[in-house]
């Protein structure tokens, strides 16, 4: 840092100061976010107003001779941000001008901001000296003993006292808040290189499970963070929209076998840091970097972690390509695509094949294989038996992870359809980490299957505090409201999820559903359209959806229609049987709908988790082989 002992602790220019001191940048008092290398570049700058100040001289003062980083990609970084912030231009500077291939000028007028001084005493008048009125007559008050004047004074000089003391001990015996909250901003990638997005966004990822396992604390999920990636809104209204009380950000770099990583603390009320560190380790040690970051984010916040389940999230260490394979194979995993999953896929196995004791790799293959499996991009039978396999050794590599439980659950629900195994399951890995709003989510769905609703709700809104922009959690919290049949609830929380993203194709699906079981058939049938429309694929759901309420509402044309679409594709093994059993039911032809829910059951089609609450089997309800298909499922009565 630059130093700052003998320069003026605030400095001013145009709308922004800058306090040298606290190492904060202010913008019509409002604190911007500018830390590290780029506040210490500002800070010599601003120090040296009208001077060329030589990129050698920068050199030395902040990148150290034995520093890995690329000095010169370092410091453009560091300019380029400082430009951001203040919102200036190297082709037309206000701030900071660019001397090419020697340095950088400050060229903004600086004032120094010089604290307030204290009133001065107010002199008394001639009058009051002399004891003489305003027309100069002698002043007619009574004269004061001496004697009680110096009692009224040591009396009201030991009051001052008292109220000072009081006052001291109060600001001394004062404690911030405590941090029930956080959110953990996406790491800036600071390479340069967007193919290392890969790299800060797996280490925001694997930071925010870690924070997870402190028990009492929320910790926001990744999928709501990541709407703030590159953003420029200020720390307070990031931390308004999640609800939290602290925000951690920061940024890595990696260069060959080194990796550096810088995080800050900032609690969100004040917009004030309560801590700040670097981190530079070999990229062989990263996982005892993740270790020593959690660690101290939890000291700083007073949180009890449990330390041996957070630094065993990793399992045994892996070597950096391994470790880099599972980062690329969860980037990809994460755009949530049937390509980019796939993708996933080939760079988990890859990082199993280098290491096959790496259990967060087996992990991440379960996740990618049961996601394959329900959405019907992959044959549902062989995609979800290699999900099992893989998560039932991941757990044996590593008992302390969360996340194969979550799919071993899922598994049993919507394939096995053993609902024991299932719930126990789901406990078992929101105990291991209570913050895992996919946990949460995912439980809420079985909850709702089983019909105990009440239940399943409380667990969607748990999901949602976790991860409130996610918006497959919003609009599931809608549906679980509807099958609940609290239809004015459900129809809020879906115009909320509309408020989110109104080009979201699920959440026009579910008004669907709302608008069919209100009588509104031509807005329902809008609605499914709608959906398919904004979906971008020819979604098998959706068509189905489209087909049923078609069918339901007088045109027969076009749900008969899909319904010979729809076989062609089942043919070629693209479509699951219960999609077309329930158009069947739909246009009131019983038996061709059995006949095909009894393929559905033969197939494991996970569309049968709904049989109970699901609205598609409504037509069907009255039949008593839907309730013997129920039993055969073993779900409860």
């Amino acid at each position: 840092m630059a130093d700052v002992s003998q320069a003026p602790a605030v400095l001013r220019f145009g709308a922004f100061e800058i306090n040298l001191r606290s190492g904060e940048l202010r913008k019509n008092g409002m604190r911007l976010r500018l830390s590290g290398q780029p506040f210490q570049v500002l800070a010599i700058l601003t120090q040296r107003p009208g001077e060329l100040v030589a990129r050698e001289e920068l050199h030395s003062k902040l990148w150290p001779a034995d520093t890995f980083v690329d000095f010169d990609h370092g410091l453009n970084n560091a300019v380029a941000r400082i430009r951001e912030v203040l919102d200036d231009s190297s082709d037309t500077p206000r701030y900071i001008e660019t001397i090419p291939r020697r340095g950088y000028r400050f060229i903004a007028p600086l004032t120094d901001v010089v604290p307030t001084s204290a009133p001065s005493t107010v002199q008394p008048t001639t009058a009051q000296q002399t004891g003489t009125g305003a027309l100069g007559t002698p002043s007619r008050s009574k004269r004061v003993s001496p004697r009680l004047v110096l009692l009224f004074g040591t009396l009201v000089v030991a009051a001052c006292g008292v109220g000072f003391l009081l006052y001291r001990n109060e600001q001394h015996s004062a404690k911030p808040p405590t941090i029930q909250s956080l959110a953990v901003l996406p790491l800036k990638n600071l390479s340069g290189d967007p193919n290392q997005d890969y790299l800060a966004d797996g280490m925001t990822e694997e930071l925010i499970g870690r924070l997870a396992m402190i028990r009492d604390l929320r910790v926001i999920s990744r999928t709501s963070v990541m709407h703030f990636k590159d953003t420029k809104l200020l720390i307070p209204e990031i931390a308004k929209q999640l609800g939290v009380d602290a925000i951690v950000e920061g940024s890595v770099i990696r260069d060959g076998n080194r990796i550096r990583v810088h995080a800050q603390l900032i609690r969100a009320a004040t917009d004030t840091h309560i801590w700040a560190d670097q981190y530079e380790r070999d990229f062989k040690n990263v996982f005892a970097l993740e270790d020593d970051l959690t660690r101290n984010i939890a000291e700083q916040i007073e949180a009890k972690l449990d330390v041996q389940q957070a630094t065993r999230r990793s399992g045994d260490q892996a070597d950096p390509i391994t470790y880099e394979d599972y980062l690329i194979g969860r980037y990809y995993f994460n755009q949530r695509t049937p390509d980019a999953v796939n993708k996933s896929i080939t760079h988990f196995e890859q990082a199993i094949t280098r290491d096959p004791k790496f259990a967060l790799a087996y992990s991440g293959l379960a996740d990618a294989y049961a996601l394959l499996g329900y959405r019907g991009a992959y044959p549902s039978k062989p995609a979800l038996s290699q999900a099992k396999e893989a998560a039932l050794k991941a757990i044996e590599l590593n008992p302390t992870l969360s996340e194969p439980h979550t799919s071993l659950a899922f598994i049993a629900e919507t394939y096995e359809w053993d609902w024991q195994a299932s719930e126990r399951e789901y406990k078992r890995a929101l105990e291991l980490n209570p913050n895992d709003s996919r946990a949460h989510h995912f439980y809420a769905s079985y909850l709702t299957y089983v019909q105990r609703f009440d239940e399943g709700i409380a667990e969607e809104k748990r999901a949602r505090d976790l991860d409130p922009l996610s918006l497959p959690v919003n609009n599931a919290l809608a549906g679980r409201l509807l099958a609940a049949d609290r239809s004015q609830e459900a129809l809020e929380q879906a115009r909320a999820t509309l408020d989110l993203d109104p080009n979201f194709a699920p959440v026009h699906q579910t008004l669907g559903w709302l608008y069919l079981k209100s009588g509104k058939s031509q807005e329902s049938v809008q609605e499914f359209r709608r959906a398919l429309q904004l979906s971008g694929s020819n979604d098998i759901y959706l068509r189905s959806d489209l087909a049923f309420a078609c069918a339901v509402t007088g045109n027969r044309k076009e749900a008969e229609k899909a319904i010979t679409d729809l076989k062609s594709l089942h043919a070629q093994g693209l479509v699951p049987s219960g999609s077309i059993g329930i158009i069947y039911g739909a246009l009131g032809k019983t038996d061709e709908a059995f006949a095909w829910l009894d393929k559905a059951y033969q197939e494991r089609d996970p569309e049968l988790t709904y049989i109970k609450v699901g609205r598609r089997f409504d037509p069907l309800r009255q039949d008593h082989r839907l309730q013997e298909l129920a039993d055969r499922m073993g779900l409860p009565k």
